[in-house]
């Protein structure tokens, strides 16, 4: 093989050039890059022409990216690729709550609540109790999990892309389980609404002709000593996106019952229950996955 650079030894020329001391798991990274990354441009016989459209892309979902605006990770979600590094990562047993997209939406520290409260400060949309239990494999409740949760207000906006308009933690709160493993919260129906479609990661499904909706859900993060974390959603299941979200979070087993309250304080109910996989379970799935693999 020559030491140039040729077509047919591109990927050879530019991955011989990485040192033996580099990081062993960053070096075989760049390697697959590369072979793919090659391969595509081989694969499409991509022009010049096509690939300076490639880096105006780029270039300009970087620019747009700000402390509250992440344009990468809609990329990333959009393009499926979030999903599908989520999925790989979190493999799980046959009852345990699946994982979804994480959303570039979330806010850390958000306050902790007493069970029960209202957590739409705004006013707006039909009130829904949110409510379940966090559970173990085994069906046990487990005590002092933390249940973060956050989702859009009616107008189909986080608080924080509306910051002058919504009151700070609009909709957000956490909520840790007691001995009975048991959640409450109010909030509201969430209602389905568009990513952020007015930058380049907007454009290019334009393009391709796809919508930059996501059906409505309520957002959660839940956390327990010595359990795998879960960050999921659960969907509205008479929503019309269910089957076309635009950054493929659905799962069937995370479309909740939304039932017509009974009381007269929330117009809606949503029961939900959460089963978290013990951390050496959740190790040894993803040990035997890749042995498989």
């Amino acid at each position: 093989m020559s030491a140039y650079f040729t077509e047919d030894g591109s990927v050879e020329a530019v991955n011989g050039r990485m040192s033996a001391d580099a990081n062993p798991r960053l070096a075989e990274i760049m390697a697959s890059l590369v072979k793919h990354l090659h391969a595509f441009a081989k694969e499409t016989k991509l022009t010049p022409e096509e690939w300076e459209v490639g880096i105006d892309f780029l270039t300009k979902t970087g620019q747009i990216c700000s402390g509250e605006r992440q344009e990468f990770i809609l990329l990333s979600d959009t393009l499926g690729f979030s999903m599908l590094v989520d999925a790989i990562n979190n493999r799980r047993p046959t009852g345990a709550t699946e994982n979804t997209v994480f959303g570039p939406f979330h806010v850390p520290n958000a306050p902790v609540r007493e069970m029960g409260t209202n957590i739409s400060l705004d006013g707006k949309g039909e009130p829904c109790l949110f409510e379940g239990r966090v559970l173990d494999l085994d069906g046990n409740p487990i005590e002092g999990a933390r249940v973060d949760v956050w989702s859009d207000n009616a107008d189909g906006y986080y608080d924080v892309q509306q910051p002058h308009a919504q009151p700070k933690w609009n909709n957000r709160g956490i909520f840790v389980t007691g001995s009975d493993g048991r959640y409450s919260f109010v909030g509201i129906k969430p209602v389905s609404y568009p990513i952020p479609d007015d930058g380049p990661v907007g454009q290019m499904l334009g393009y391709l002709g796809r919508h930059p909706y996501r059906p409505a859900h309520m957002h959660y993060l839940v956390t327990a000593p010595g359990f795998q974390k879960v960050v999921t959603h659960t969907f509205v299941g008479d929503d019309p996106y269910l089957q076309s979200d635009t950054v493929f979070g659905v799962k069937d087993t995370l479309i909740a019952p939304f039932e017509r309250g009974t009381d007269n304080q929330t117009a809606w109910r949503s029961p939900f229950d959460f089963v978290l996989v013990p951390v050496h379970r959740a190790e040894s799935i993803s040990c035997n996955e890749d042995q498989r693999a």
